[in-house]
């Protein structure tokens, strides 16, 4: 008899876990690049927490859109999973680097956009060669 063996992106913790994973360290990537370019072109830190945000707003949309174009259901609830897991990354990172967690204003940004990258994943057009 065949076993029948679970693909990982139903798996789940491991359906959840990947598109966070993926969103926090495209999130990191912008950040970075974000933070490059304040450095050089401008001359104070004034747009610094717009900048962080954007960053944090783009990785968790790309993160969920992922997870719901592989996914193909529940977008709205498996985003705002995937948004709350990569706030709880940076609340952790926050705590181990500067002694505070990250803000409430952040973690409705991670779950609302991440809800809404969910949506847009979800609804998306099928990839051609994904097998089932």
């Amino acid at each position: 008899m065949h076993r029948r063996h679970r693909h990982s992106r139903t798996f789940r913790p491991i359906g959840i876990l990947i598109p966070a994973a993926a969103g926090t360290f495209t999130a990191v990537c912008i950040a970075s690049l974000l933070a490059l370019i304040s450095l050089r072109f401008l001359d104070d830190m004034r747009y610094s927490a717009i900048l962080s945000s954007a960053a944090c707003l783009i990785g968790s949309f790309s993160g969920a859109y992922l997870g719901g174009k592989y996914r193909r259901r529940r977008g709205i609830i498996e985003g705002a999973l995937c948004g709350l897991l990569m706030y709880a990354v940076f609340s952790a990172a926050g705590l181990v680097l500067t002694g505070s967690p990250a803000g409430i204003k952040k973690l409705l940004l991670l779950t609302v956009s991440g809800a809404a990258g969910g949506v847009c994943g979800v609804n998306s057009k099928r990839p051609k060669r994904l097998m089932e």
